[in-house]
């Protein structure tokens, strides 16, 4: 996790190991356009799998997107704090959500696996961007903001969720929480276009 912060001001960045397993879980079913926002695909890319046989008896594709969606929405909601929990191999927190639940139990070993990866690789790129310094926009975009509106910052906290997303772009959740390509802050123009507006409304 990184931590910018000031007088009355904190910004982190961190990712999040349940929301990658939804991210996997999200593409391999194949639910494009699931959820709020509607995310771009991991990358690397999961590989598709047909669910019709596994759901179709518990409601299907149709149910399994609204109950993708609904533990989606906890999560964001509930980060940085993990819900439900996810204990294989029954997965008793998702009893009511049968679709999502039969899913899990047949992909949990992949996406746990490939979650471990990414984190991974995010520990690698935090401690690449530690080393270059490239953290720094995120003081930077603060203080321009105080500069331009003459006074010290409204009390303010900034939590951006870093996910990884083939595209690069960010997306804005009220009141304070930011969904962002992990791979965004290594294009500091782009990020600035999707960070600062947002610094300028909190700050």
């Amino acid at each position: 996790m990184h931590e910018s912060g000031g007088p009355g001001w904190r910004i982190t960045m961190d990712t999040s190991g349940p929301m990658l397993i939804a991210l996997y879980l999200r593409d391999v079913a194949g639910l494009d356009g699931a959820g709020k926002p509607v995310l771009s695909h991991a990358a690397p890319k999961v590989r598709h799998a047909d669910h019709k046989h596994l759901t179709s008896d518990v409601g299907g594709l149709p149910a399994l997107k609204t109950e993708w969606e609904a533990w989606w929405e906890s999560l964001v909601k509930s980060y940085p704090n993990p819900a439900p929990e996810l204990s294989p191999p029954s997965f008793k927190a998702f009893g009511n959500s049968p679709a999502l639940q039969r899913v899990l139990q047949a992909h949990f070993g992949s996406a746990l696996g490939w979650a471990t990866d990414r984190i991974d690789e995010y520990a690698h790129l935090e401690a690449a961007r530690e080393a270059n310094g490239v953290t720094h926009l995120l003081n930077e975009l603060v203080e321009d903001r105080l500069l331009e509106v003459g006074r010290s910052s409204r009390d303010f906290e900034l939590t951006i969720i870093e996910l990884p997303l083939n595209e690069p772009r960010a997306w804005y959740l009220e009141p304070s929480t930011m969904i962002m390509s992990h791979q965004l802050l290594s294009e500091p123009d782009v990020f600035r276009s999707y960070v600062q507006p947002v610094v300028e409304m909190l700050a």
